[in-house]
């Protein structure tokens, strides 16, 4: 049984958050939450609370166990820009593009 959660309009450009959800696939769920809780990076906080919040949607919603559960998908996905505008030399602007992405995973059923 798959079940899914997702985090939207997060912080982080999804090129940033890949690098950590690309660690992530294939994993068991708790695993990948022990692992997370030790890497550097800002997106590993948003990706771990979206794992916990798969778990409890399964435990919760479904009655399945978190030690059989595993990340079979997980990726981001490119969320609206925010533009801004900076002046730069001559009258001109540069734009600042802050970029933001949706976290998705499902988490499926080790099958024993």
């Amino acid at each position: 049984m798959e079940v899914q959660a997702v985090n939207k309009f997060t912080g982080i450009s999804p090129q940033k958050a890949r690098l950590v959800l690309n660690e992530m696939r294939g994993r068991g769920a708790e695993e990948a939450l022990a692992i997370l809780n030790f890497m550097p990076q800002p997106s590993a906080k948003l990706v771990a609370k979206t794992i916990k919040s798969a778990l409890a949607n399964a435990t919760e919603n479904f009655g399945l166990e978190p030690g059989d559960m595993y990340i079979s998908k997980i990726f981001a996905d490119a969320a609206p820009m925010r533009k801004w505008r900076r002046f730069g030399a001559r009258g001109r602007f540069k734009p600042w593009l802050r970029r933001s992405s949706h976290i998705t995973v499902i988490l499926d059923e080790k099958q024993s």
